[in-house]
């Protein structure tokens, strides 16, 4: 898999989809990121394929202590401030440079929610049906502590709804869709039911 790589995105529909095979993940509201660990390193990658790693360098050193080589990830960096995620200070932090953001990330730490895994020990794995995908990643998070986890997920449109209906004060944006079968693909559209803008992060 080359760098940078080209991620899936979302659109915002108005209910949750149900039914047979449907997938639920709560969305986090933060800065879309894709996380590489190399044999000796760490980058993060921004939806838009630009190098952020300055930015987020705490996430960075959080994965190579935890992280085995050939791994790549997908997720959110998001921060919480007073128990609430804060939308603001991850995109104070993804727009300050690497003396500011060190001193961004002293006071409030960023946090990585994972929702899904591209690569395992060097393995594309994109291909791979979505139920496979949130197994290995579950498998691949099982002993990473914070700030570094997976988001939670459900088969369940009622657990989903409830999400939906009761973590928007806590600062969760919505409710992300995909079906059980689908791989993963670069602009392939996920369908989010959702309180704001479907996708955001550079």
């Amino acid at each position: 898999m080359e760098y940078p790589v080209a991620v899936a995105l979302a659109e915002a529909v108005p209910t949750l989809p149900k039914g047979p095979g449907w997938w639920y993940e709560i969305k986090f509201d933060g800065h879309r990121t894709v996380m590489w660990r190399d044999a000796e390193t760490v980058r993060l990658q921004a939806r838009s394929g630009r190098t952020v790693t300055s930015a987020w360098m705490d996430l960075a050193v959080a994965g190579m202590r935890a992280l085995r080589p050939g791994t790549v990830l997908d997720g959110e960096a998001v921060i919480y401030n007073e128990n609430r995620i804060d939308f603001s200070a991850a995109q104070s932090r993804a727009n300050s440079g690497p003396v500011r953001a060190r001193e961004l990330a002293a006071l409030l730490p960023a946090s990585y929610a994972v929702f899904d895994v591209l690569a395992h020990d060097g393995q594309d794995v994109r291909g791979h049906p979505y139920t496979e995908r949130r197994a290995l990643l579950l498998d691949l998070l099982h002993d990473v502590p914070p700030p570094i986890q997976a988001v939670p997920a459900t088969d369940d449109p009622e657990v989903a709804q409830l999400w939906y209906d009761t973590l928007r004060d806590q600062g969760i944006e919505g409710v992300v869709c995909k079906r059980a079968s689908s791989p993963y693909r670069a602009g392939h559209i996920w369908r989010v039911n959702c309180t704001s803008r479907s996708d955001r992060g550079g």
